[in-house]
């Protein structure tokens, strides 16, 4: 099993090569199949993707809430933007960080002052700091 750092180098590495779809849904279909940052992250961590991320953004956002590992990698790149992430109530006075809408919004929407979302290079190099966040934490973490 990979570590959290490595998930997150993987999916820097798919960047590298497929690129990063910014579109509608979590996925296209073109020449090659192109993933939104948080379907990649459930596809480096569960090995493969389902056809529900070409047709259906709610239920994969549910399948990827449900895994762990892919929050894990979406939570790590969530901490290390420079915007805070937003919540969303499930229940009446129940509020959650949603780190998926965060993640997917920000690869995808211009910042402030800009015309163009992230490029691929720049959602790439937040990928590697999320991975050596990550590493850091495990490394300096006390032992049980």
């Amino acid at each position: 099993m990979h570590t959290t750092a490595e998930d997150l180098q993987n999916m820097a590495h798919f960047i590298r090569v497929y690129g990063l779809h910014r579109g509608d849904q979590f996925a296209h279909l073109g020449p090659v199949i192109t993933l939104d940052i948080s379907a990649l992250a459930y596809t480096v961590t569960e090995h493969g993707f389902p056809e529900v991320f070409f047709t259906d953004g709610i239920a994969s956002t549910r399948l990827i809430e449900s895994s762990a590992r892919a929050m894990a990698c979406i939570q790590a790149i969530s901490h290390v933007l420079d915007s805070d992430v937003n919540e969303t109530e499930i229940a009446p006075g129940v509020w959650v960080p949603d780190y998926i809408e965060h993640v997917s919004t920000w690869a995808m929407t211009p910042g402030i002052g800009c015309t163009q979302p992230p490029t691929d290079s720049e959602v790439i190099d937040r990928i590697q700091l999320a991975a050596q966040a990550v590493a850091t934490q495990t490394s300096t973490a006390p032992a049980a």
